[in-house]
């Protein structure tokens, strides 16, 4: 099965389980109840993740515009309490507006409402979430709320969706949407959809859909719609089909692998009103580089699908990937949008995935506007890879295979997209899972018809695979079968601008650093993207000429948000940094507009993620007889002599390795992995590492990409989780 669609006629074998509550949804006719998050172009409010529904991240407003955007400052500057800002934090959530409020989650699932006069935090909602949850991926981080007119929600990293009253912010309800113990999560904001008719007693007050993450971590992932007024499951959509249902046959009969088949949804899906159908895309399938055995495309993994709203019943669904291998999530949230094409208005979707390629389909059907190609792609039996693979028509928005073979590296088919791997050995891959477009939404201009993409080009090294005995995965741990490598080749980020009714680049340039940030487009002719180092930016939305910056003091990873208050145009942004990226923590929220008075601050200390790393020495790979031993204290990567004060300053009390172990899940994990070799993070493996003084020194000041944690940590957690890595991970492989 590669693309298929399914008529209204054919729900009633559609491949959704669902759980149908009497919801009453659009009426065309009813516009006077729109509200604003269904407007299409929302003026005074940012009411949804995506601005609408149809997560264009648009504003019509053109106030602020090329002409004078350059005096864009600071109107206020507003500090959420230190939350979010520890080590294994990212500050991804596009701030809502609404009402004249400002509604922000942090990386620690943290809410607050801000005054938009004055910055005042009117009321915050700590989650006090669980340090010992094992089922977060990829750093501890929440990509916002979402608000009904007498709520709040959000979704947590513990699989709780929880609504807040949007006067108070105390808790209205809380339901368990998922089990962490069942290794799911939560990072994606809610989207709440209100109904346009209210002319029944037991209508709902609106539904709030969410979708759950968990793939890395073999769990069957699932979108779900909730009553917005008290919490209950209206329906639920599961993203890999059961026995009987449509698509279940692209997975193995013998076994059960597609029980933990992965597909997770990591963001806020669109709506369209008027047809009744919501949109979304998957993640990878599970596990992440071993196909051995699950045989087949593995639907709907890495797919793009819309569903009725009503009832969360299957409609239509494109493949980008056929049998993923290479982790290439559609991870980047799908974009509605009306689009002239050859003098013909058409209902369009578009997606932009970790391959670097956009699909342009039709959403009514699915079906390509642009033509994609199904073209015969290298093959290896041990993965079970598919034969072909979609190759849409028109620019890839970043390079798909590898120019010059990277220092002590041999390529194998020029290391070209779909290149496939099985061994010890990396193979190198362009765009590798750190390349193409990952979550940082793009954005869309309805009048110049172009898409805003922000991507990476990087190459990454894959490993494993070809295991052909099925097992499941362990709560807890990792779903890879495999890991990823990095080549000393710079990781470098590319912005560009896609002319849609094409599919062919507007414009494209390249950045020093990885693109990580999310975009927001105005009707002032201007392109908002932040920066890794703290900058704010805005670009000539027509050329991507630079026209303004500012400098937030932590990263600028969050899209941000424009709307007008009391007849001014203003943009808010959330500065906080990435765990993943290594840029600097903060928890600040600025309010820039033309009266502006503040100007830019002092930028926080980044951890380089884009430099070439220094070549690695040789490690020692022996284990110490106790944990006071020391073995040649050669540092973590290779080179240079641990602080000589480290250890000393270390030894005050007992090494506690469940301490270490809790340090390392918590902030060691996203990049190293749950082993410590790696993982799909492609952190430094530390299954090999002997020297204890050299991994308490590494943890201490920092090497090559990875930050120091002296001030994030006490001596005894340092060495905590420095004994944790020699003696229970590299331990683990040497006995």
């Amino acid at each position: 099965m590669r693309q298929s669609s399914r008529t209204a006629g054919l729900f009633g074998s559609a491949a959704a389980l669902v759980s149908v509550v009497a919801l009453v949804v659009v009426s065309p006719s009813a516009q006077s109840q729109r509200s604003a998050a269904n407007d299409p172009y929302p003026t005074t409010s940012w009411p949804t993740n995506g601005g609408n529904l149809y997560n264009q991240r648009y504003s019509s407003l053109k106030t602020i515009d090329r002409s004078n955007v350059a005096q864009l400052k600071g109107v206020w500057r507003a500090r959420l309490n230190g939350s979010g800002t520890a080590p294994q934090y990212s500050g991804f959530a596009a701030p809502i507006v609404y009402e004249g409020v400002a509604y922000i989650s942090t990386g620690a699932n943290d809410v607050f409402a801000l005054s938009l006069d004055g910055g005042e935090i009117l009321w915050q909602y700590e989650a006090k979430l669980d340090p010992n949850i094992t089922s977060v991926c990829c750093g501890w981080n929440n990509k916002g709320v979402a608000v009904s007119d007498d709520k709040v929600f959000i979704g947590r990293l513990d699989g709780q969706l929880v609504a807040l009253d949007r006067s108070t912010g105390k808790v209205a309800w809380s339901i368990q949407a998922e089990r962490w113990q069942e290794n799911f999560s939560i990072t994606a904001a809610p989207l709440y959809v209100r109904p346009l008719q209210k002319d029944r007693p037991d209508s709902l007050d609106g539904m709030v859909l969410i979708g759950f993450a968990g793939g890395d971590r073999g769990t069957r992932s699932r979108l779900k719609a909730f009553d917005a007024k008290d919490g209950r499951l209206i329906w639920t959509f599961y993203t890999i089909p059961g026995p009987g249902e449509p698509g279940h046959d692209t997975w193995p009969k013998d076994n059960d692998s597609w029980k933990y088949g992965g597909a997770a949804i990591w963001q806020t899906p669109a709506v369209d009103l008027d047809l009744g159908l919501v949109y979304f895309s998957t993640g990878n399938a599970a596990p992440d580089y071993n196909g051995a055995f699950r045989a087949g495309d593995n639907l709907y993994a890495a797919s793009m699908l819309a569903i009725e709203l009503k009832t969360g019943k299957y409609l239509w669904h494109f493949q980008q990937v056929h049998h993923d291998i290479w982790d290439y999530d559609a991870v980047n949230p799908v974009v509605l949008m009306d689009v002239n094409i050859n003098g013909r208005t058409r209902k369009a979707i578009v997606e932009v995935g970790k391959t670097g390629w956009a699909y342009i389909l039709d959403r009514e059907t699915g079906k390509p506007l642009i033509g994609i190609d199904e073209k015969p792609v290298p093959q290896e039996p041990r993965q079970k890879t598919a034969a072909t693979q979609p190759f849409p028509r028109g620019d890839s928005i970043v390079p798909q295979f590898i120019e010059i073979a990277p220092e002590g590296h041999a390529l194998v088919n020029d290391g070209r997209i779909f290149t496939p791997f099985v061994g010890e050995n990396p193979t190198l891959v362009a765009p590798g899972i750190w390349g193409g477009a990952s979550w940082p939404p793009s954005s869309y201009d309805p009048v110049q018809q172009r898409l805003f993409v922000c991507a990476s080009s990087v190459i990454n090294g894959f490993t494993g695979g070809g295991d052909a005995k099925f097992a499941g995965p362990t709560n807890g741990t990792s779903f890879l079968g495999g890991a990823t490598t990095f080549t000393r080749v710079a990781r470098t980020g590319i912005i560009a601008a896609l002319d849609v009714t094409t599919n062919k680049l507007a414009w494209r340039y390249q950045w020093p650093e990885q693109c990580y940030s999310g975009t927001m487009a105005t009707a002032g002719g201007l392109l908002f993207v932040g920066r890794s180092d703290g900058r704010l930016t805005a670009l000539d939305s027509a050329t991507g000429k630079p026209l303004w910056e500012f400098q937030t003091g932590a990263g600028m990873h969050a899209p941000v948000s424009t709307f007008e208050h009391k007849g001014k145009q203003y943009v808010l942004a959330y500065s906080a940094g990435s765990a993943l990226i290594g840029s600097a923590r903060g928890d600040n929220v600025w309010l820039f507009g033309l009266e502006g008075k503040l100007g830019p601050v002092q930028p926080g200390t980044p951890v380089s993620r884009t430099a070439a790393a220094t070549p690695p020495a040789d490690t020692s790979v022996r284990l110490p007889p106790s944990r006071e031993a020391t073995a040649d204290r050669r540092s973590l990567g290779g080179g240079g002599q641990p602080d000589p004060t480290a250890a000393a300053t270390t030894a005050r009390r007992a090494p506690d390795l469940v301490e270490g172990k809790r340090i390392f899940t918590t902030n060691c994990a996203v990049c190293h992995g749950d082993d410590g070799k790696g993982g799909h993070t492609g952190g430094a493996p530390l299954d090999k590492m002997g020297d204890l003084d050299a991994a308490i020194a590494t943890v201490t000041n920092g090497r090559n990409n990875m930050p120091s944690f002296r001030g994030a940590f006490t001596p005894e957690q340092i060495r905590d989780v420095s004994v944790y890595v020699v003696e229970a991970l590299a331990a683990k492989v040497n006995r």
